[in-house]
């Protein structure tokens, strides 16, 4: 690490150099992300999650419990979040796809205007927003209704 410390920032002098100050403000800057903000993200991630499926078992669980028209309600409802879930996801596709595809587009057109001959890398993300918008739109199952009644 030292070594690296060095190279980066001009032999002996790193310690009266003015970029010390920066070369701190950044390892302390990546030590916090990764030993204490992305943790603490996934933990309270994970259990809002498990906090969530908790909720979803004990609504089956009263639904089993239960008889008549409430219990028809609760179910229709579950059945309309788990719709609202998959065109949520099946939009976040579309967009991903769309942004893929100009990501691409705008790759090539840089590539190719500063004449280097490698301005084809650009059909990699296109190609890639393609298939995902030829699958939203084409490939995947269709999305249940909402029920009437």
């Amino acid at each position: 690490m030292m070594h690296l410390l060095l190279t980066h920032f001009g032999g002996d002098e790193i310690f009266s150099c003015s970029n010390f100050g920066m070369w701190m403000f950044v390892s302390i800057g990546a030590i916090a992300l990764f030993a204490v903000f992305l943790p603490l993200a996934t933990f309270f991630g994970s259990r809002q999650k498990e906090r969530e499926a908790f909720y979803r078992a004990d609504i089956f669980r009263r639904l089993a419990e239960a008889s008549g028209e409430g219990a028809k309600a609760a179910l229709a409802a579950l059945r309309e979040e788990d719709r609202l879930k998959q065109v949520k996801a099946r939009e976040g596709m579309k967009v991903g796809g769309l942004i893929c595809v100009a990501v691409g587009i705008a790759l090539t057109i840089m590539l190719r205007s500063q004449h280097d001959p490698s301005f084809l890398v650009g059909l990699i993300p296109g190609g890639v927003g393609l298939a995902l918008l030829i699958y939203a739109l084409f490939l995947a199952a269709p999305i249940d209704r909402q029920p009437n009644g």
